[in-house]
């Protein structure tokens, strides 16, 4: 009998020890991979994007990051187990797949990973637009030709944003106050006295008459073509600097400034602010010209100058001035 139970007690030690030799020898469910490709709304590769595999415990979390093509792995997935990609990169909303679950060993291919921009990133663009032409405005004030001449008009960055009412009258005034601007206006009243060319007498008086006409006649141009008309008419008053193409079309965008301007919404207009701001600044100087110089012809011939000096001016800041301007802010 005790023989028996030996027996009977070996035999059942045995069996659990098979069984339980065969439960631990089973193999595992053979894992597989998901692949795929992010990519934005116009097809271009988003390199450096989070890619997260969400399980329903926290050991199936696996994370990847998409490489210089937008290419990511996630390995080591384990069959039928329901997970979720999410894929996430900065100032892009996040995306997440449908659920997905493997089969044992299986490569998974996740087409169509496409990423939009965050509503919210355009939001805060669209926030600091003034903080961002401020902060150009600012650059503008310290281009200079020779370190000297003003340059404050000429707006060398590709991504410049409109002027508000506010710095489009300040740009003007900072203008119409430089040193620079009052020795302009000494200069050619000195050229216009020794010419006499305008019916002011000569000596002191002539060239004090002289001086206060010829700085009117810029402030008053500056003040209207530069702030008054384009903050009315919503335009951009700047040079914007072209660099690139032919030379044949950078000539011609130079030649067209005075006529042709890009409004505050982007797109190019007729530029009236420039073309109203020379004739009303003609139309002024019959105030304060000396009545035998005024009338239409002082309008249309001060108006004509100011629009030819404008072409002039526009070739050289095109193929010179960029050369010669101090701190301008380069294209990118």
């Amino acid at each position: 009998m005790r023989i028996f139970r030996s027996t009977l007690l070996s035999l059942c030690l045995f069996s659990s020890i098979q069984a339980l030799s065969q439960q631990v020898s089973a193999p595992e469910p053979q894992t597989g991979s998901i692949i795929g490709t992010v990519t934005d709304t116009s097809e271009d590769a988003i390199p450096g994007a989070t890619v997260t595999l969400q399980g329903p415990e926290a050991p199936d979390s696996v994370t990847a990051q998409t490489n210089q093509d937008g290419f990511f792995t996630l390995q080591n997935v384990r069959p039928a187990v329901p997970y979720h990609v999410k894929v996430s990169s900065k100032g892009f909303g996040d995306w997440v797949s449908p659920e997905i679950s493997l089969q044992p060993g299986q490569d998974f291919d996740l087409a169509e990973v496409k990423l939009t921009i965050a509503v919210v990133e355009t939001t805060v663009s669209a926030v600091s637009q003034e903080e961002m032409a401020t902060e150009q405005v600012k650059v503008e004030e310290k281009q200079r030709v020779f370190g000297v001449i003003p340059n404050f008009y000429v707006a060398y960055d590709p991504n410049t944003v409109p002027l508000t009412t506010k710095l489009k009258y300040k740009l003007a005034i900072r203008t119409a106050t430089d040193v620079v601007s009052f020795g302009a206006a000494a200069f050619l009243a000195g050229v216009n006295q020794a010419a006499d060319n305008t019916a002011y007498v000569q000596g002191a008086k002539g060239y004090g008459q002289r001086f206060g006409a010829a700085y009117a006649d810029g402030a008053t141009d500056i003040l209207f073509g530069g702030a008054i008309l384009p903050s009315i008419l919503h335009q951009d008053p700047r040079y914007y600097y072209q660099g690139t193409g032919t030379n044949k079309s950078r000539a011609i965008h130079a030649l067209s400034s005075p006529f042709w301007c890009k409004g505050d919404n982007g797109k190019w207009q007729f530029n009236y602010s420039s073309i109203g701001g020379d004739l009303i600044a003609g139309a002024l100087s019959n105030i304060y010209y000396p009545p035998s110089d005024r009338g239409p012809g002082l309008v249309f011939t001060n108006a004509a100058l100011t629009t030819v000096g404008r072409m002039a001016n526009g070739l050289a800041q095109e193929f010179i001035l960029k050369k010669l301007t101090s701190h301008p802010k380069d294209r990118n």
